[in-house]
């Protein structure tokens, strides 16, 4: 294991003694640099402290974890691998990552899983054990983004807007959202036995990372959100 700390450092340097080590490392003191992880694969990295923007940027492998808060476009555009956040996460978390897993404690800020999608064999996944905000899975055209509420269950487990130009993949919420407003372009059900094995198998290695009874997890309601059209706005621009 080889230590870092990354304290007086920027993320350049940060980045290039992950590279050099041929062993698993641990970043410490970490406080707002940028990038760490930025595309790279096959790398183990346990970070102590806060991360700033896109940690895990075009990720090709590799774990990352964080055992805090993480700031904002965790995991752009990240292409396999997994990052864990033992905290909360802020906006456009997942943005338009096309492979790899997700995984968040806490809560998601705002336009968490923004242009989200599928790519070839790769289905990313993401999985936030709080809430997310408003705009939630806006644009998404493929993976899957579930939330669980876990720690907040009688507040609405999404903001504003979410599915909003939704024309892929699926989304999982764990409630009966009631209070939700969804899109016209696309249909919310309340998830079937089939729609729970498919989510235990999901939420599997969620649980044991969290330490969480998967069955008292998958025991309450689920919401599940599918698209309707591939191309939701296409009335908006072709005449009739």
């Amino acid at each position: 294991m080889t230590t870092i700390s990354a304290e007086g450092l920027d993320h350049r340097s940060i980045n290039e003694k992950i590279r050099s080590s041929a062993e698993p490392c641990t970043v410490t003191d970490c406080c707002g640099q940028r990038f760490i992880g930025a595309g790279m694969a096959d790398r183990t990295i346990d970070i102590h402290g806060i991360p700033g923007n896109a940690l895990g940027a075009y990720l090709n492998g590799g774990t990352i974890t964080v055992n805090a808060n993480a700031q904002d476009a965790v995991g752009d555009t990240m292409n396999e691998g997994t990052i864990v956040i033992h905290g909360n996460t802020g906006d456009a978390t997942g943005y338009a990552m096309r492979g790899g897993k997700i995984y968040v404690k806490g809560n998601a800020g705002y336009r968490a899983g923004i242009h989200m999608k599928a790519y070839e064999e790769k289905v990313p996944l993401m999985v936030i054990g709080g809430k997310a905000g408003s705009f939630l899975g806006e644009y998404q055209a493929g993976g899957m983004i579930i939330v669980l509420n876990l720690w907040s269950s009688s507040e609405k487990c999404v903001g504003f807007f979410p599915c909003a130009g939704m024309h892929g993949g699926k989304m999982f919420l764990r409630s009966t959202c009631e209070d939700v407003v969804f899109p016209e372009q696309v249909t919310a059900r309340r998830a079937t036995c089939e729609d729970k094995a498919e989510l235990k198998i999901h939420l599997s290695e969620y649980c044991r990372i969290f330490n969480l009874d998967i069955e008292e997890v998958l025991s309450s309601p689920f919401t599940v959100i599918t698209p309707d059209s591939k191309n939701p706005y296409k009335r908006m621009y072709v005449a009739n």
